[in-house]
């Protein structure tokens, strides 16, 4: 009996968080560990359907690196990175566009399916969602200040989020790979967290959340820093406590509350129902960044 009502209890303290958060819009990066773990993955598909049986509305934005690595490697390209972007040729996109596109997003589209969910898989190239830029980097090498091209790497330059009012509307979860398309029409591989701080900011998210391979920014001390005010990032950056691929998280997540998106968190993937306990528990179990 006391496992029954501490079920109840469970149930009872959710409510007030349900009551809070039904009809919102939440867009979630969906990548790391929680990515490619079977465990894992089922448990991400199970925490997203029940957070659209409840009346959130979450939209997914996935990446899919080790798995784009491993194809090129297969058909004999060496993926190399300049400052943690990978060099994009025209053969490396047409790589990329079927593994993030193809494979990825439509695992991950049956994995929520396949708990009840209605996802609907989407990449930045449909219905004009995704209007992106080429982006170019600065050498911090002999030739500093020089400009280096990197190839079919992109930036946003503007969302239309027509496709996925339309889709949310009707109850479905849009999935969403992380390619753009250019003026001209060719495809662009962006980075999926500033594509979700992108897509949050457009659907003015009640939430941006990014799941990532560490418990969330930590300390000098190593503590995992529970809240950060947005005005104290600088400083964090500054100091160095914020810092390698953390950065472009952090960034992220500023942007998207400068635009109005009202809460961000970064939190551990690795940690089965990682959603449901950042969301339905006062504590949470990564970092949220508030404006």
């Amino acid at each position: 009996m006391e496992k029954l009502l501490e079920k109840a209890r469970v149930l009872i303290d959710s409510l007030p968080y349900m009551r809070t958060f039904s009809g919102k819009t939440f867009v979630i990066k969906y990548g790391g560990a929680a990515q490619v773990e079977g465990t894992l993955k089922d448990s991400f598909a199970r925490d997203v359907v029940l957070l659209n049986f409840i009346g959130i509305r979450p939209v997914i934005v996935h990446g899919g690196g080790p798995k784009i690595n491993e194809m090129m490697k297969k058909m004999g390209k060496e993926p190399t990175f300049i400052q943690g972007q990978r060099v994009t040729d025209r053969e490396t996109m047409d790589i990329v566009e079927m593994v993030l596109g193809g494979l990825v997003n439509k695992e991950i589209v049956a994995l929520i399916n396949g708990h009840g969910g209605k996802a609907v898989g989407l990449s930045g190239k449909d219905a004009g969602l995704l209007k992106a830029k080429k982006k170019l980097i600065r050498n911090t090498g002999a030739g500093e200040g020089e400009t280096l091209d990197i190839g079919l790497v992109g930036e946003v330059a503007s969302i239309d989020p027509g496709i996925l009012d339309s889709l949310r509307r009707d109850g479905f979860i849009p999935v969403i790979s992380p390619i753009g398309v250019g003026s001209s029409g060719e495809a662009y591989n962006i980075n999926a967290d500033y594509v979700a701080s992108a897509i949050a900011s457009a659907l003015r998210a009640e939430k941006l959340i990014l799941l990532t391979d560490v418990p969330g920014i930590k300390d000098k001390k190593g503590k995992v820093i529970s809240t950060i005010p947005k005005k104290n990032v600088k400083k964090y950056i500054d100091d160095g406590t914020v810092s390698g691929g953390m950065l472009p998280k952090v960034q992220a997540c500023t942007r998207a509350l400068e635009a109005g998106v009202k809460k961000t968190h970064i939190i551990d993937g690795r940690v089965p129902h990682c959603l449901l306990l950042e969301i339905f528990t006062k504590e949470g179990i990564g970092t949220e960044i508030v404006g």
